[in-house]
């Protein structure tokens, strides 16, 4: 019997730069076929957030800004620029601290230095906002590509992101179409034979940090990602990304835990 042999290609999609407003489909059909891809069943579109929230008009000009007292004062502390600080604020579920740098937040519902907002890739002065919906924003982008390739396609939009102890950025899923972006594994077993009672699988998040390789975060103008032959459910909807607890949060989780406990020891 011949080994089972499983794959998956990944293809930059090269596009011009991206401007406030531009239709996002029309561009990449446009570099879809200077690149001489046609999109087939199954495949999974890897979109950066920067990319789409431009598109949207979520891009700020920082001169618009008046910072606050809040914003000056930790402007300062953190060594943000205070308009973007301010930014930070307005578009942040709650801040809990940060370094030199970086403001850490929680943003819609996920841990996001300075609240998602990015300044690179952006023109000088300017900065760009998260997309307001990414989830809504990959619906869109999904149902204009099936009707234009007649063919069931995924859409995710990603970022980047630091992991917890480690140097580097890998990816995150923020907003996603067309498939289950986490996938039970409870119940399967591993080569032993042992049920699997924890498992989770990161479906987006793995093919974001997939696609990050080709992405790169500096000038590589590829703010989409091709991705065939992933094994992922497709859905005709566009699930929520499932989150969790601070305090079911392994690593929140046991930091709230300390500190209550530190907190309880000073008080006796």
């Amino acid at each position: 019997m011949s080994p089972e042999i499983t794959s998956v290609q990944m293809f930059g999609i090269k596009t011009p730069i991206i401007k406030s407003g531009d239709d996002i489909v029309q561009i990449l059909e446009a570099s879809l076929q200077e690149a001489c891809l046609v999109p087939v069943d199954g495949d999974i579109f890897v979109l950066a957030e920067s990319a789409i929230g431009t598109a949207e008009n979520r891009i700020v000009n920082l001169a618009s800004i008046t910072p606050g007292k809040k914003a000056l004062f930790l402007g300062e502390k953190y060594g943000i620029d205070p308009r973007e600080m301010e930014l930070v604020l307005q578009e942040c579920d709650e801040l809990f601290g940060g370094v030199p740098g970086a403001a850490l937040t929680i943003t819609k519902g996920i841990l996001s230095p300075n609240a998602g907002i990015d300044a690179s890739n952006a023109p000088d002065g300017h900065v760009v906002l998260l997309p307001r919906d990414p989830r809504k924003s990959s619906e869109n982008i999904r149902k204009r590509l099936e009707k234009r390739y007649s063919c069931r396609l995924g859409v995710i939009i990603g970022d980047s992101r630091t992991q917890p102890l480690r140097l580097g950025c890998t990816g995150i899923a923020l907003g996603v179409s067309g498939f289950i972006p986490v996938e039970d594994a409870r119940g399967s077993f591993d080569i032993y034979g042992k049920p699997l009672r924890l498992t989770y699988k990161a479906a987006a998040d793995n093919l974001v940090s997939a696609a990050e390789i080709l992405m790169g975060e500096a000038g590589e103008r590829v703010p989409c990602v091709l991705i065939r032959g992933a094994p992922v459910k497709m859905v005709d909807e566009s699930p929520e990304m499932p989150t969790i607890s601070m305090e079911g949060c392994m690593y929140f989780g046991n930091i709230i835990k300390c500190r209550k406990e530190d907190s309880e020891k000073g008080d006796q």
